[in-house]
Parts: structure tokens; sequence; C-alpha cells
């Protein structure tokens, strides 16, 4: 499980398509009748990127910023042995989240995961990259003084929360995603200018992956 982050490059077009996917068993009898078994309690999401400008400098030994882009992405899928290795990927349209709600106390439970609810269906976040601030029935609480949180956004807490408290976080989070193919296909269109027509990345919000 590697802990390197796709890059942000501004390159990348806005033909983004995103795909959240389940799987299910279904089985039909001679009635007509359905017999269906979920699998999946989360979904996997399918990302397909497209990058319509990747800059590089190749008569200089060591690339710099800003003209590195296309070493940036082609070392990331190098060094991930293609769909082998996972990593970290920041979708800008779900990487933040303010006063969410991801627990109620009752009193007892100290361990809570973070969540991130989407359309009033939640998934685990697992992969916490700011957080902001932990509040217990809207009252900020300190780390670790009120609360520890795991590397996979397990929150303990202290004190059992009292019933019926609310328990909301404010940061931002990653999926971890890893290469959907163990090849890409990089154009030069002009000279020392590539393209990437095609890059997709499967992932989660937890640690599926």
């Amino acid at each position: 499980m590697s802990s390197s982050i796709f890059p942000v490059l501004p390159g990348r077009g806005f033909s983004t398509v995103k795909t959240p996917r389940f799987r299910t068993k279904t089985q039909q009898a001679s009635s007509g009748r359905e017999f269906r078994l979920g699998y999946w309690s989360y979904p996997l999401w399918n990302f397909a990127l497209v990058f319509n400008v990747l800059r590089d400098t190749p008569n200089v030994e060591v690339r710099v910023a800003p003209f590195n882009e296309l070493v940036l992405i082609e070392g990331l899928f190098l060094s991930m042995l293609g769909s082998f290795d996972n990593f970290l990927f920041d979708d800008v349209t779900d990487d933040a989240v303010t006063d969410h709600l991801f627990g109620t106390g009752d009193g007892a439970k100290t361990q809570f995961q973070l969540v991130r609810a989407w359309g009033g269906f939640a998934e685990p976040v697992m992969n916490v990259n700011a957080l902001t601030n932990i509040k217990k029935a809207g009252v900020a609480q300190n780390n670790p003084t009120d609360y520890t949180i795991s590397s996979t956004g397990l929150v303990t807490f202290a004190v059992a929360p009292a019933a019926a408290a609310a328990l909301t976080w404010t940061g931002t989070y990653y999926y971890r995603c890893r290469f959907e193919q163990d090849e890409l296909d990089f154009d030069e269109f002009l000279y020392n200018l590539w393209q990437l027509k095609k890059c997709e990345l499967v992932g989660s919000l937890g640690n599926k992956i």
C-alpha cells in the first residue's frame, strides 16, 4: 500500500467520467421472480481521466516543474508497476466535508469510523488528507486529550459520547486507487507536448484496493 499521491496537473481535460460499481448475483425463477445476492456493501469507483497536454523537457537531465508533467504521471505509473500497487487520488468533486455527521453517541460506544454520506448513502473514509476538527454535540474536541484517530479514520473518544450526541467532522480526504490497466498510451502530438487520452483508475473511499 503506497502513500504516493496522484499528481494534480494543469493539462487535465474536463471530460472526466466517474462510475460507481457494485457486484450483484441475480437468479431468475421460471415464474420470472428474481432472487438477488449483493456481494459488496460499498462500491468501487471507476475514474476515466483525460490529459490534453503533458509537457516534457527531454534534453534536461532532471525535469523541473512546471515542465515535468509527463514525467510525473508516467513516473507514478512505473513506480506502481502498472496496476499492481495503489496510491491516493484527490477527486476534486468529492474530497471534503464540513461538520459532517459520522456517528451518534449512546453513552457507551467510544469508537466511530469517519464516513462521507452521499445522497443518504454513507461510505467509510479511511484516507484522511487533512483533519480540521472533530466535534461532539457541536463542541470541538482536542487531540489527543479528547480523542485519537487511527491511520484508517477510526476515531476513539476518551469518554463515550452521551446518548444522542451528534459527532461531526470537518476535513479533506482521498480515494485509494490503482491504475485499471497495465499500460498507458502517451501520444506526442507536438514537440515536447504529449497527451494521454485514456487514464483509467479504480478505487474506493476505504481501503478495498
